[in-house]
C-alpha cells in the first residue's frame, strides 16, 4: 500500500493519536537514556508529555479536517513539550498541516514533508548529518516521495536514527560534547522515527 489520498483519508485519527502516544509512552524510559547520554536527560519525558496532551485533545480533534487537527498537534506540541524538542516537533506538525490539502495525494503530502523539513532546519540552524531529527527526517521524505509503502518508510526511519549512532554532533546541547557524542544514537532521530513506525501501522491496518 502507498501513502496516497484515499489510504489517508480512511485513517481513524483518533487511533493514529493514541498509537503515537503509546509509541512515545512505551519507549520514554529509552529515549531518556539516549539523552542522558548526550544531552539534557528530560527528552523522553518531554516527549510523552506532550504526546499524552495531544491525546487529551483527540476527542475534540475527531472530525476534523487533517490539516486542522495537525496545525493543533503542533500547537499543542510547542506548549507542552519544552526543551529545543518542543518548538522543532511543534514546527513540523503545524509546518505540514499548514502545507497539506484536505484529501492530499502521495504527492501532496511529499511537498508537504519537504517544506516542513525546511521550516524545522531553519528553526534549529542545522542541516543533514548534524545527528539531528533531520537525519531521520530527509530519508522519510524521500521515501514518501518515491511511493514506497508505510512500512517501508518505517524502516528508512529506524534505520536513518540508528545511522546517527557514528556521527558527532555539531547542533544541539550534544554539540558541546564534541567526538563524545560519537557511538550514541540521537534520541531526536530515535523520537522521530518512532512517531513515522507509528503511523505507518496505523496507515497499514486502515487499508
Amino acid at each position: 500500500m502507498t501513502m496516497d489520498a484515499t489510504a489517508m483519508s480512511k485513517i481513524d485519527l483518533p487511533a493514529l493519536i493514541d498509537a503515537v502516544a503509546d509509541t512515545i509512552s512505551e519507549h520514554a524510559d529509552e529515549l531518556t537514556a539516549l539523552d542522558q547520554a548526550i544531552g539534557d536527560g528530560d527528552h523522553g519525558l518531554n516527549m510523552k508529555r506532550g504526546f499524552e496532551a495531544v491525546r487529551a485533545e483527540s476527542a475534540a480533534l475527531a472530525g476534523q479536517p487533517l490539516p486542522e487537527v495537525l496545525r493543533a498537534i503542533g500547537t499543542k506540541l510547542v506548549m507542552t513539550v519544552g526543551g529545543a524538542s518542543g518548538p522543532l516537533f511543534g514546527t513540523l506538525f503545524m509546518s505540514i498541516g499548514k502545507e497539506l490539502p484536505t484529501e492530499p495525494s502521495r504527492a501532496d503530502l511529499a511537498a508537504a514533508l519537504a517544506k516542513a523539513i525546511s521550516a524545522v532546519a531553519a528553526r534549529g540552524k542545522s542541516q543533514a548529518g548534524q545527528k539531528t531529527m533531520l537525519d531521520v527526517l530527509y530519508p522519510v521524505q524521500a521515501a514518501v516521495a518515491a511511493g514506497k509503502s508505510p512500512g517501508d518508510v518505517a524502516d528508512v526511519a529506524d534505520g536513518a536514527a540508528e545511522a546517527t549512532k557514528p556521527l558527532k554532533a555539531i547542533r544541539g546541547r550534544a554539540s558541546f560534547l564534541g567526538d563524545r557524542s560519537i557511538g550514541h544514537v540521537d534520541p531526536g532521530a530515535r523520537s522521530s522515527a518512532l512517531i513515522v513506525r507509528a503511523v505507518a501501522k496505523v496507515m497499514e491496518h486502515s487499508a
